[in-house]
């Protein structure tokens, strides 16, 4: 019964979530999605905006600096914790993730393994191009640009281009 109760409230959170991250732009559903957040331990500056379509979970430990903008569909795990700096771009279909399953030796079962966890810390000024994917434990520097589409797995130093799978440094700002 009591796996049934938090069952229904896990489900019941993920949809309103759902419905109030739907929600366009305007800056009165960008305080509602923020207030939301707050709730759960999050800190957000000045002026961030939130497209429609992105999925924060579960909100704590996450730290969001001023004029950070949040494109459609990005996704953000904040298990592990999640620090982005001021005057970030966050591209469409990028995924920040805090936290990853445990791989155990073979033949152990990876289902129920667990996890491990990692803060992503993001820099002022960083510029993340669409469908990017920053893995746990990673730091991107100051003025750094990630390409789009690249998969951001080691830290990346100050005012660099990145790219590729894994991202490698292109070239200095």
């Amino acid at each position: 019964m009591r796996k049934a109760i938090k069952s229904f409230f896990v489900v019941s959170y993920e949809a309103l979530m759902q419905l109030v991250f739907a929600l366009p732009r305007y800056r009165a559903f960008i305080w509602l999605k923020e207030a939301l957040l707050k709730l759960q331990g999050a800190k957000f500056g000045k002026r961030v905006v939130i497209y429609p379509g992105v999925w924060i979970a579960p909100g704590r430990n996450l730290i969001v600096g001023d004029d950070v903008d949040i494109a459609k569909d990005v996704m953000i795990t904040t298990a592990g914790g999640v620090e982005i700096g001021a005057r970030t771009l966050i591209g469409y279909r990028t995924q920040i993730l805090s936290a990853n399953h445990n791989v155990p030796p073979a033949p152990e079962r990876i289902f129920g393994a667990g996890h491990k966890f990692g803060k992503v810390t993001i820099g002022n000024d960083v510029w993340i191009g669409a469908n990017c994917v920053i893995t746990a434990g990673v730091n991107i520097g100051e003025g750094a640009i990630i390409a789009a589409g690249a998969i951001v797995t080691k830290d990346v130093p100050a005012f660099v281009y990145v790219g590729g799978i894994p991202a490698r440094v292109i070239k200095a700002r």
